[in-house]
């Protein structure tokens, strides 16, 4: 069973800047991937971006020039720099992954079996 422990998050101004960290139980000799999704209530999880174990990154578009996505492979920790944040940001805040071995893509939420708790972003204008 893997576990993700999340932690950061807040409420900010617009412009503003936050950073998010993921501590995944997963097995560092095998390849894994770790995704941060967001939700706003009534939406569907929506795909931020991804790190694998080999350094491949991806961001959805809405993000790109904004957050980076970041690792600690020795913890296997993930980060997500936040900066130049708008309303539109503002979201529930998931990491999750498919498991060890298994890629992110398809970037969609009904793949990933385990998912951390959450963590609420709130950006105001």
């Amino acid at each position: 069973q893997v576990q993700l422990v999340e932690s950061g998050g807040g409420s900010v101004q617009a412009g503003g800047s936050l950073r998010l960290s993921c501590a995944a139980s997963l097995y560092p000799d095998s390849y894994w991937c770790v995704a941060w999704f967001r939700q706003v209530s009534g939406k569907e999880r929506e795909g931020v971006a991804t790190i694998n174990s080999q350094g491949g990154i991806t961001y959805a578009d809405a993000v790109k020039g904004r957050f980076t996505i970041s690792k600690d492979d020795a913890k296997i920790t993930l980060y997500l720099e936040m900066n130049d944040l708008k309303p539109e940001d503002t979201a529930m805040y998931y990491c999750a992954t498919p498991g060890n071995d298994v890629n992110c893509y398809p970037l969609i939420a009904v793949r990933y079996p385990y998912w951390g708790q959450g963590t609420q972003v709130t950006v105001s204008s």
